[in-house]
């Protein structure tokens, strides 16, 4: 059986001589909360856009669920999104709101509006109306209304953007909990480390094309841990390293960066030191989302 609820089959968007996407080949898993990485104008809206029904590819195509993108009436009842600002009614409340978004789906259960309330947490807001709402309470309103219908592919554009820590923070969590009642997020997002805390996948686009899919747990064993050294007496030290058999190293200006021995940083230090030779500072590191993402983006330069 097909384990993936999104796969996109050299998906193509071309406008006039600008192809904003191009080929791309996504395998979103079931359950998965899969981000979708890359600066501004890389293509990522765009993805979103023709995954939700918002844009039409010019060539490829995509199945949700193992449903070809032309069964739409299926596919759309499988898929919610949020993309750039949330189409609100400002003079409604949030009931209000959701009352008519259950009305243009053909909804009829007002149970589920108070469902859904209560899952973002906007059930307190009364006879508030929207257009007076924190910017997080119109992200959370704007989740609730992509929720109508139950869908089973939840896809969130820069969903954080202009949040405070706070907002950050309650926005992570309500993520966090609605992943757990069985829908996959497809998330774009510029805070690359609020989304190495929640991603389980991430799909990296450059220029309109995607250069990385890849776990969490791949990112983790191939962006090892390491030791960075700065001294002055770079060549030294290097000459030192050497004779003790230890090769898999970079030199960047006065830094040593070693791609082993992480457990051994005071061997290394003592090492060193007993060869005359001034550490300044000797520490473990990971390479985080973003520094991997720069890394392959060049955007580091």
């Amino acid at each position: 059986m097909n384990h993936y609820i999104l796969e996109t089959h050299s998906l193509t968007k071309i406008y006039g001589e600008h192809k904003a996407l191009d080929s791309i080949n996504t395998h979103v898993k079931k359950g998965a909360i899969y981000g979708l990485i890359g600066r501004n104008g890389a293509g990522k809206t765009t993805f979103m856009k023709m995954i939700t029904g918002l844009s039409n590819p010019t060539s490829g195509d995509f199945l949700i669920n193992g449903h070809s993108e032309n069964e739409l009436k299926t596919v759309r009842k499988m898929v919610g999104n949020l993309i750039e600002a949330p189409g609100l009614y400002p003079e409604m409340t949030a009931y209000q709101n959701l009352k008519c978004r259950c009305i243009q789906c053909g909804i009829k259960d007002n149970a589920q509006i108070n469902k859904l309330l209560a899952l973002v947490g906007l059930s307190n807001t009364g006879k508030k109306k929207a257009g007076k709402f924190s910017l997080g309470m119109k992200q959370r309103l704007g989740i609730a209304m992509a929720l109508v219908g139950n869908p089973e592919l939840l896809v969130l554009d820069e969903p954080i953007n202009g949040l405070d820590p706070q907002g950050i923070h309650e926005f992570r969590e309500m993520l966090l909990k609605l992943n757990q009642q069985g829908i996959t997020l497809v998330i774009s997002s510029h805070i690359l480390d609020e989304l190495s805390k929640i991603a389980t996948d991430y799909g990296i686009i450059h220029e309109g094309k995607l250069i990385e899919e890849i776990t969490k747990e791949e990112f983790f064993s191939n962006c090892m841990d390491k030791v960075i050294i700065r001294t002055d007496k770079i060549e030294k030290s290097a000459a030192v390293l050497e004779r003790a058999d230890i090769h898999d190293y970079t030199i960047t200006d006065d830094t040593i960066q070693i791609n082993s021995h992480v457990s051994e940083t005071g061997k290394l230090n003592a090492l060193l030191v007993s060869q005359g030779i001034t550490v300044n500072e000797i520490y473990a590191k990971s390479e985080s989302l973003e520094e991997h993402y720069l890394k392959l983006t060049g955007g580091g330069k």
